[in-house]
């Protein structure tokens, strides 16, 4: 007789409602496919989205809904097709696993703006069925939304620059901010603005944090190695450092005024918007026009983007600081994040937790 197919199934832990809460939920998981890559889940970064996520804070949010994309796990099984993943090897998915693979966008290898892209999760796959994230054992991911992580890079420490990291490399990098010898300032001491601090001061820059206030200013220079901290509150400082920035990051999730950080770059500088803010922003035009000045959005970075970003990282010896938890801390590690209560993200030990108590 022959045998029977048994269907592949993982646990992970959903949040089941808006209360966020999250709790062991048992799933199934597609067989892999030709082009797929069937991975077991050892880290998993935390990021202030899956909260909102979590939490339905921006309206979008499907129940059941396992969270986690910033994802290191090593390949268990490669479809037919597949050539570039071996079985045993170290690799990583992002906020994507998915794209219609014809548009312009995806083309051009910027898949992140497709405007079919799916989402590691709280998506539906192209077999309709929900994407679930990496707060789980195992997934299977399109080969094409997979990458390699470089030997000698800590697989823990890998996993939040599969987000923040990129979050602040792929901007650098598409308008031509990697020359040493930038002024660049991060808004924003987070998760995210800690990694642009690190990766802005590899490429040779000098770094200014700005905060609303003394409390992160040993933390910045001391440990992240900024050379500068300006206090946004402070208006002889601000004035001080009027006309002197080529770039700002802007990485603060809430509504906040422009135009006292455009005011901070000089002719040509640019603000780039990384937080994600339900609210109109505002700024007066010639604050624009009178230094040529402008504003950009972007989002996380390419797959290529990608590989290049954790290469960068491994051979200038870049490391996200990190506490590492296991998945029955999950609940208080999201409560604490929300508080802003990490130094400066949290990373889940999947494989070394019990995910079915």
């Amino acid at each position: 007789m022959g045998s029977i197919e048994v269907d592949r199934t993982t646990t992970g832990w959903a949040a089941r409602d808006p209360s966020g809460i999250l709790s062991p939920y048992t799933y199934p998981l597609r067989s892999t496919g030709p082009e797929d890559v069937y991975i077991k889940v050892i880290f998993c970064g935390v990021c202030h989205t899956d909260i909102h996520q979590a939490k339905n804070d921006l309206g979008m949010s499907n129940y059941p809904m396992v969270p986690g994309h910033e994802v290191v796990g090593e390949v268990l099984e490669v479809g037919s097709d597949v050539t570039a993943f071996t079985v045993g090897q170290k690799v990583g998915v992002g906020c994507i696993v998915g794209s219609c693979k014809q548009c312009s966008s995806c083309k051009s290898k910027i898949e992140q703006y497709c405007n079919k892209r799916i989402w590691s999760y709280n998506d539906v796959y192209v077999d309709g069925k929900p994407t679930q994230g990496g707060f789980a054992g195992a997934m299977v991911v399109d080969q094409k939304f997979v990458v390699k992580i470089p030997q000698g890079l800590e697989p823990e420490q890998a996993a939040p620059l599969l987000c923040a990291g990129l979050t602040v490399y792929s901007p650098l990098r598409h308008y031509n901010l990697t020359n040493s010898g930038l002024r660049g300032a991060i808004l924003g001491l987070g998760g995210v603005g800690h990694m642009g601090v690190k990766i802005a001061k590899a490429m040779g820059h000098h770094v200014t944090v700005i905060s609303s206030s003394e409390k992160k200013k040993e933390e910045a220079m001391a440990h992240l190695g900024a050379d500068a901290y300006l206090v946004n509150s402070d208006a002889d400082q601000m004035q001080q450092a009027a006309d002197s920035l080529d770039y700002i990051l802007d990485t603060v999730p809430v509504g906040h005024p422009l135009e006292p950080y455009l005011s901070l770059l000089k002719v040509d500088g640019r603000l780039i918007i990384m937080g994600v803010i339900a609210q109109p922003l505002q700024f007066v035009s010639p604050m624009l026009m009178l230094g040529r000045k402008s504003i950009s959005g972007t989002f996380i970075g390419s797959i290529e983007e990608t590989g290049e970003m954790l290469e960068f990282c491994k051979e200038k010896g870049i490391r996200s600081m990190i506490e590492v938890v296991k998945m029955d801390y999950i609940n208080k590690a999201l409560e604490r994040l929300e508080k802003n209560d990490v130094r400066y993200r949290f990373v889940v030990d999947v494989a070394g937790s019990k995910l079915d108590a």
